[in-house]
């Protein structure tokens, strides 16, 4: 973990309430972190750093990790190919991280990718920003991207047909800046970062597998600036029991608060300046990409992700 977080991190167990995390540093390298521990300088919680990585997640438990999909190699390698398909001139890839970053502006500060998994998005900020965070609860995810920042190029297992498999090299392009990013394990429902210390906000394809949707985006406005800030979301919104009670979505049922469309629902909570979300975002550019999803080379899945982007 590079070693200029220290100022922007705090406390995840303390929220609301925001304490800084002291490093007791076991070993580091130019500035990198590799291990040691974060300890708040309140309620006395430890958080290891392993491999560079720092685990900030307050909800996460070794059980839990262990029986999480999202740590597995296969899910891991085809999230890779995901996020990264369009660089490998593959013909079934997506163009979506791509449409994504081109509605963001070059903005000064610091940029946060929310749920960012294998971390496309935020090597993408890296050359819009001052400094691109990526994370995700997944450490299998966090590690992936992380290998990726320090070597630059990653070799990936990608599944054929039954145990066949074909090996792919991923190599990021040189605008893509490594001494502007970092990726650390964290929660996007307790975000361990100080109020309004982010400049540029993303979410993408989260807020309809977080159990708190309306938590989330209160989050992050919680660490977003009140002026000389964007924000993206685009999501499926398949919204699911199995990630949400329905009290909780932001749209998919008939009464209620969210009653209606999510992407409706998300843009009008972003206008309203007495909502949760205030001060008052302005709605700008709306509209929807398609996200694919590869299993193996004669099973993929294309999702219709429909985004917002909004300033302030």
């Amino acid at each position: 973990m590079k070693k200029q977080l220290l100022e922007l991190l705090i406390c995840p167990h303390c929220l609301p309430d925001e304490y800084g995390l002291a490093a007791d540093i076991t070993h580091e390298t130019e500035g990198d972190i590799e291990t040691g521990v974060l300890r708040c300088s309140h309620c006395a919680a430890l958080f290891p750093i392993v491999d560079g990585i720092a685990l900030l997640d307050p909800h996460a438990t070794d059980s839990q990790r262990a029986a999480d999909k999202y740590e597995t190699d296969e899910v891991v390698s085809s999230y890779l190919w995901s996020h990264f398909s369009d660089l490998l001139d593959d013909p079934q890839g997506s163009q979506a991280y791509a449409t994504w970053a081109g509605l963001m502006r070059s903005q000064g500060g610091v940029a946060l990718d929310a749920g960012g998994a294998v971390g496309r998005f935020t090597f993408e900020m890296s050359s819009r920003c001052d400094f691109a965070l990526g994370i995700d609860t997944s450490q299998a995810f966090i590690q992936a991207a992380r290998r990726l920042l320090l070597e630059r190029s990653l070799e990936v297992s990608l599944k054929d047909e039954g145990m066949l498999r074909r090996e792919v090299t991923i190599r990021l392009p040189e605008e893509w800046r490594s001494d502007r990013a970092e990726f650390i394990v964290a929660n996007a429902l307790a975000l361990p970062l100080r109020r309004k210390s982010i400049g540029l906000f993303s979410s993408l394809n989260l807020v309809d597998k977080v159990p708190s949707p309306l938590g989330h985006l209160r989050e992050m406005n919680r660490v977003t600036r009140d002026v000389e800030a964007q924000f993206i979301l685009s999501d499926p919104f398949s919204w699911s029991t199995e990630a949400a009670p329905v009290e909780e979505w932001l749209g998919g049922t008939t009464e209620g608060r969210f009653g209606g469309k999510g992407l409706a629902n998300v843009k009008a909570l972003l206008a309203d300046g007495a909502s949760e979300l205030a001060p008052t975002w302005r709605v700008g550019e709306t509209g929807s990409v398609w996200w694919t999803i590869r299993t193996h080379s004669n099973h993929y899945e294309l999702i219709r992700s429909c985004y917002v982007h909004a300033s302030r």
